[in-house]
Order: C-alpha cells, then structure tokens, then sequence
C-alpha cells in the first residue's frame, strides 16, 4: 500500500490526504484551487516553497498569487530570469544588470553591448521575452556542490557576470535554476515554467530600460509608471561611487570585509554622508535669509530624524541658528482624527494635522511675531501649551520633520521662496549579484525592527505585523510627494547590512515559526545569510546608523 501523508490547505480550510511525494502543483490542480490571480508559489509551513516542492510530511499549506508581496516576489524572480535568458540569446556579448526598483518598475542596463541601448533592442528584447513564454520552457531548480555550481557559472555565465557570492557564502551546497541550457541565480523561489507570466513589458528609461510587472494589489494590471528623475539621479550617484570604490555587489563586499578593509568602508561612507549633508546645508545657507522653513520627509525608518539633527550642525557651521520644530505637535485633538476603514484612528492621514493653525503659525512668525507653541499630549490625545514662546530671529531657520513635510497642502499661505524642502530614504545601492537586487524596503524594516526592540519594546513579530499598514501609509502620504523636493539624501550606507545582521537575527529567530509573520522573518534571516558579519565599533557616534543600533550622541 502506497504511503499517504495529510496536509492541511488554508485555502480550503480542509484536511487532505495525498500520496507522499506529490507535488505542490499537482495538489494544487487536484484541489482546484482559484485565487483572484494565477498561483505562482505556495507558503509551507509559513515558509514559500515553488510548486514543484514534494510534501514528504504533514504540512500546514496555502497558495499565493502575485497580489501578496511574497507572491510578487516570486513573480518578478521569474520575470527577471526570462528575462537575463532573452537577453543571453540576443546579446551573449552583454551583461545584463537588474539594479534596483524606480519608477514603480526595475531598472535594468546592458553592460558590454557594443552599441546603444535604443527602443529598438528593448522591442527586441521584449520580443524574445515573449517567444521564451510562449513556449512553455520548463525552470529547474537544482542543486550541486558549491564549487561545481562556481564551475558552471564560469563557463555559461554572461560575460562580466561576478560568481564571487558563491565564493563567500561558506556553503557546501547550492541552488541554482536552469531554463534548457541557460542557468542563472536567484535567491528565492521561482514559477515552474516560463507560461506562468502573464503580464509584463519593457520600456526605454534613463538610458536604460523598465522592466514592468504586476501592480501589488491588482495584479490584472500593470504598475503605472512613475516619472521619478530626482530620486534616479541619487541613485545613479552612489552607484558611480560604488564604481569608484570597486564594490558592486554583496561578494565584493563580503572579500573586503574578510580582508579586514571594513574599517576603510565605514570611514569613506561616512564621510560621503557628512559631505552630502554640508552640501545641502551650503545651499539653504546661499539663499541668504530666504529660507526660513527645512521641510524634511521620508519614510519610516529612513533616518530623517538624525539627518535634520545633523544638517543643523552644519547650519550652525554657516552661522545660522537652527529651531526644530515637530509636526506632531500639530494633531487635532483626538475626537477630531479621521479614521481608516476598519474603524481605527488613522494619525498618518494629513487631515490628522490641524493645518490651518500650522500654516497661521508660520505667518506669525515670517512677520516677526512671537507664537506660544502647542505640545501635544498623547496619554489625553489633546493640544497643549505649556509657555514655550517662538520668534524667528535674522538667522533663525525652522527645521520642520514629518511624514508630511513634502505634501504641497502643508505649507499654503507662505511665500515658496522662504520655504527648502528635503526627502531622506535609504536607498541601497549595491546588488547581490547582477539579477538579484536589494529591496530598499528591506534595510527600513530591519532598521525598524531593531529600533522597535530597543527603544519601545516591541518583538520583531510585532514590527512585521505592522509593517504592511505602515508601506500602506507611505504610498498614499508620502512617496507621491518625494519629486517635491528640493533636494535628496541617500540615508543608506554601504556597510549597514553587515552591522544590522548582528543586531536583527537573533530578534528575527524569535519570531514563532507559526505565524504569518514567520514567513517574513525567514526571508529577511535568508536575505540576511548573505552578508558577513562586522562590529559596530568604529560607527561614529553621530551617524544615521546609530538612530537604530544605540550608541547616538544625538538625544531623541
């Protein structure tokens, strides 16, 4: 008698007993399952496993489509492999890079074309991508011996194509996907065959091109594209100073750092901050006594706190006398905030501001009169006074941070000429390898979930649960407002993800294995797996870093 084994599918909400052995994909066809989009992978365990995954045991199952962020993920993967393959039978000659996410798509150059990038070679780029799909290609996962994996790599590899991560990742064994005689990297799950894409397109961009995908959420339909120049150019920046340090990847990274030459990395991405920082402080000083507002934006996490504490240090170096000023400060009482739609108190929404009394305040004091400053209590959720007086003195500049700071309805009623506006995120601008990008995403929840830990006593499966709300409030607040800026600043710093490991895997191993939230923190320990390991020691005290880790000579 054939040995059976019983899952249990969250989709059906049943038990179901299948012979051991069988595969995800055949248990999903046997089920019938129907999601609003195709299934493309399936959580086991809360762990995401492909399709052609064999369930040996008993297994707590539930298959996912592109909507989900983990659905997604796998998605673009195999995009992003039809892709690197297309390009490898157009172009052997070239290497094909997917760099990092912009535009509501992902970046992707040619290195070593020999010939422009024009529209033409993306059409036929996209042309092949369509052919592959078409046909239905099988993708393999296997797994060899690491030094038999670095062998293959090196002899079908693009041109140029870096196997330097094998080298540093200290594993015996690794996985690799095959498409026919193609192989390529990836560092998670993939779709079993090439005719599970559905939805894509490539598009000339920044010299470049955008490879589109599914939008999160209603992936019937592609992600609008978003004209973003401002935040490409500062991507674009840090990438060339990657160039120059000769670090583009996470196994040029991990060499230096095994070579002791971390010490050099810290000090030269530190110093490149502290220049960017009294760059922009030069500027808002140049405009003589016109700016009197720094409006600073930026997502959670991305270090905007330490950034405005540390261009008033360099204001002061120019002579002028920074005041910060809270945002917060400005909620309308709490019977006033508007409300999200499952009922709850939604205090990232603009009208939680009391706008009109922010903006009356900043006339007040353009005019040169003296305002008593509200402070808000959160325990009674009502405005106070307390008897702190304001006047804007000749050099006086009001440093004014929130989620908020960039949306044109903040600032109404004063002249935009006395008003400088800056959006801080941490934007990473190194790869794993030349197809597997680092979500910036990624580096703000691990800088949370170690903040969080530290500093307000929550568990890193808290911080996950809330991390979804949280982007949620980012897309309709603030990343619509961030090409309002005057100016940008990357918050990343090339040798952050070393020093975060120390500090968020022993809180991601915490996390229960048992809960949605698992599937997050495996990911993210995987994602962390990558990296080597360095000290804190030698961060200064004064660096974004230390908003997070502990150590900051900034008060809070």
């Amino acid at each position: 008698m054939d040995k059976t084994v019983t899952i249990y599918c969250k989709n059906t909400g049943a038990y179901h007993e299948y012979p051991m052995g069988m595969s995800l994909l055949d248990i999903c066809r046997d089920l019938h399952i129907e999601l609003p989009y195709p299934v493309v992978a399936a959580r086991v365990n809360y762990k995401v496993e492909d399709l052609n995954y064999p369930v040996y045991k008993p297994k707590d199952v539930e298959f996912i489509d592109p909507s989900c962020p983990a659905g997604r993920r796998v998605y673009v993967r195999t995009l992003s492999m039809v892709l690197a393959k297309a390009v490898r039978d157009l172009y052997p000659q070239a290497t094909l890079h997917i760099e990092h996410s912009i535009s509501r798509g992902y970046y992707c150059t040619l290195e070593g074309l020999g010939a422009p990038l024009t529209a033409g070679v993306v059409g036929r780029v996209k042309e092949r991508v369509d052919a592959i799909v078409a046909q239905a290609r099988p993708i393999v996962c296997e797994e060899k011996q690491t030094t038999e994996v670095m062998k293959l790599f090196a002899r079908g590899g693009e041109p140029g194509r870096e196997v330097s991560l094998f080298e540093t990742l200290g594993t015996p064994y690794s996985r690799y996907f095959r498409i026919d005689d193609y192989i390529d990297y990836y560092t998670g799950v993939l779709m079993p065959s090439t005719d599970c894409l559905y939805l894509y397109d490539f598009v000339p961009l920044y010299g470049g091109f955008l490879m589109r995908v599914p939008s999160l959420g209603q992936a019937d339909r592609l992600e609008p594209i978003v004209p973003q120049p401002k935040l490409f150019e500062i991507f674009d920046e840090y990438v060339e100073w990657n160039r120059i340090l000769k670090i583009d990847n996470v196994g040029q990274f991990n060499a230096l750092c095994r070579a002791r030459q971390s010490s050099d990395l810290i000090k030269v991405a530190e110093a490149l901050h502290e220049k960017k920082i009294a760059s922009i402080a030069d500027r808002i000083a140049a405009a003589g006594r016109q700016v009197r507002f720094v409006l600073v934006s930026g997502p959670s996490s991305s270090g905007k706190t330490t950034f405005s504490k540390r261009l008033s240090v360099q204001l002061m170096a120019n002579r002028l006398r920074p005041v910060p000023l809270s945002l917060d400060n400005y909620f309308v009482d709490r019977e006033h905030t508007p409300r999200d739609a499952d009922g709850n108190l939604d205090f990232e929404h603009f009208d939680a501001l009391d706008v009109d009394f922010f903006n009356r305040q900043l006339r007040q004091l353009l005019a040169g009169e003296e305002v008593e400053l509200p402070v808000f209590n959160f325990a009674e959720g009502r405005r106070q006074f307390r008897g702190d007086k304001l006047r804007l003195h000749e050099d006086s500049i009001l440093i004014i941070e929130g989620i908020h700071a960039l949306n044109p309805a903040l600032i109404r009623d004063v002249p935009p000429a006395s008003v400088f506006k800056v959006y801080v995120s941490a934007l990473t601008t190194i790869s794993i390898d030349a197809h597997n990008w680092i979500p910036t995403t990624d580096v703000r929840l691990l800088r949370r979930i170690i903040r969080d830990s530290r500093y307000r006593n929550y568990s890193a499966q808290d911080t996950i649960a809330r991390w979804g709300s949280v982007r949620q409030g980012e897309d309709r607040w603030i990343f619509p407002y961030q090409e309002e800026a005057d100016v940008m600043f990357n918050s990343a710093l090339l040798f952050e993800l070393a020093v975060l490991k120390r500090h968020a895997e022993p809180l991601l191993l915490e996390v229960p294995k048992y809960c949605d939230e698992y599937t997050e923190a495996h990911r993210l320990l995987r994602f962390l797996s990558y990296f080597v390991s360095i000290p804190d020691r030698e961060i200064p005290p004064t660096s974004l870093l230390r908003e997070f880790v502990g150590g900051s000579s900034f008060r809070y």
